[in-house]
């Protein structure tokens, strides 16, 4: 993936020395962890507390003699929204506010982003604008503008349903240059209709099979046609930011993209075989509000006590069971209740941006490990850490050691049923883990989620 800037900053960056706002010794450094991280480098001194995102929008405003917007209360033109894609507005950290004749104002993060600029003005054939707003600001607008949170069945109509087929866009006689993007769309749109989370993308005799997975089931939905496969694929890749001409080692992407009233999130993970690329899919649901997850109050009092305290939070559940899901949701809660607790992620890909969680992207392409994120976390003072997957006894040994330093530990484990949860945790490698636990959550299914407190814990995995 491309290494995240901001232009803007990078420009400026040795201006806020000279203004006396950081020191150049917190610059270098930050310039060393944006690098690491691939996180910007406005985005480094925010988190290390150099300086406050309002004093970055004052220095930038004074700088570069452009106004700045507070978006908090702001009210948008719904409008303007087809200026600027889903896609597109998460990329470069814009959202259109207003039109005014052939003059489109734009909130951007970094305004000195010409090639943004340039991919609205191509879009929107008029001038801009630009305004000055917060990264933070511009994506939960984002959010709140592109999404919705209602469930596919009430966006889609039981005919539409029914009669919804992918392949009807694929054999339509549209030639534009964004007939491939639409052909996407109606795929991720069968997908939704279908409640399906999983979907593949592989080499067949006549062409690119899409198959879907669901419950373990493999589903035949199709071929895209090799007369039209390497533009499908290129075009796949370049809304996930991966590199359209690189086929032979595997790469890792987001996709963001609109499907109807839905802003779907994907993870994308391309892969050589033998037989040509796989690429593999994969759809998260914005999180939802806790209480609409987890019904009892009881249970509800239970994570309250456990987010309080030391130790290990235990999500498990089959695959494809929503553990992601709902971590996503109880950090959402921990930030909401606990504004004064740093709050910390270690992930693959960041599936939605939370606000008030230090969100952390792993990048094996610059050797940004968990190995080495381990060795770092600590310097950041977290308070809550979540971690998307532990695969070495080393580093789960290293963060059980944590919750002696009185820190929360945010953790997945896969397991069918509580019976195969029993089996998994009588081997001794898991001694340390049952011991450390002071919350657990099982997922059943979507309508069954437990909660367990430490004392039952202890007694089901005696």
């Amino acid at each position: 993936m491309d290494t995240v800037t901001n232009k803007t900053l990078e420009k400026l960056k040795y201006d806020l020395v000279r203004s006396g706002l950081v020191p150049f010794e917190t610059i270098e450094q930050a310039a060393e962890i944006a690098l690491a991280q691939n996180i910007n480098i406005g985005q480094v001194l925010i988190n290390i507390g150099a300086i406050t995102e309002e004093a970055i929008i004052k220095f930038l405003e004074s700088k570069l003699h452009i106004p700045s917007v507070n978006l908090e209360d702001y009210t948008l033109d719904r409008n303007c929204l087809k200026f600027v894609n889903f896609s597109d507005a998460r990329k470069y950290k814009i959202i259109p506010l207003f039109k005014i004749e052939d003059t489109l104002t734009v909130a951007m993060a970094d305004p000195l982003d010409l090639f943004a600029i340039d991919k609205i003005v191509e879009t929107a054939e008029c001038s801009i604008e630009p305004v000055i707003a917060t990264e933070a600001s511009i994506l939960k607008k984002i959010d709140e503008y592109y999404k919705t949170d209602i469930t596919v069945g009430e966006i889609f109509t039981e005919e539409e349903r029914e009669g919804f087929d992918w392949r009807n866009e694929l054999h339509s006689e549209d030639l534009s240059d964004n007939h491939m993007q639409k052909i996407i769309r109606a795929i991720l749109k069968q997908a939704l209709i279908e409640n399906v989370h999983e979907i593949t993308f592989q080499k067949e005799a006549d062409g690119l099979g899409v198959n879907f997975k669901k419950n373990g089931e493999i589903l035949v939905k199709g071929e895209i046609p090799n007369v039209l496969k390497a533009s499908f694929i290129s075009r796949l890749k370049t809304l996930a930011e991966l590199d359209p001409s690189v086929s032979e080692v595997p790469q890792l992407g987001k996709l963001c993209f609109k499907v109807d009233d839905i802003a779907v999130i994907a993870s994308i993970s391309t892969f050589p075989t033998i037989m040509g690329e796989r690429i593999f899919l994969k759809i998260y649901m914005p999180p939802k509000k806790l209480a609409e997850i987890i019904h009892s109050e009881k249970q509800m009092q239970i994570l309250n006590n456990a987010i309080n305290e030391s130790g290990i939070i235990l999500v498990c559940g089959a695959p494809l069971s929503g553990k992601t899901h709902v971590i996503y949701s109880l950090l959402l809660e921990i930030a909401n209740r606990a504004k004064n607790k740093n709050i910390m992620t270690l992930e693959s890909l960041a599936k939605y941006n939370l606000d008030g969680v230090n969100q952390c992207e792993l990048n094996e392409n610059i050797n940004f490990n968990m190995d080495k994120a381990s060795r770092f976390i600590e310097f950041q003072s977290p308070d809550i850490i979540y971690l998307e997957g532990v695969k070495t006894k080393e580093i789960f040994d290293y963060f059980a050691s944590l919750v002696y330093e009185n820190k929360t530990i945010l953790m997945e484990f896969l397991a069918n049923n509580m019976e195969e949860l029993r089996n998994k945790m009588a081997f001794s490698d898991f001694e340390t883990l049952k011991s450390l636990i002071n919350c657990m959550i099982f997922i059943h299914s979507q309508d069954s989620i437990e909660v367990f407190d430490k004392t039952t814990i202890q007694k089901y995995l005696a």
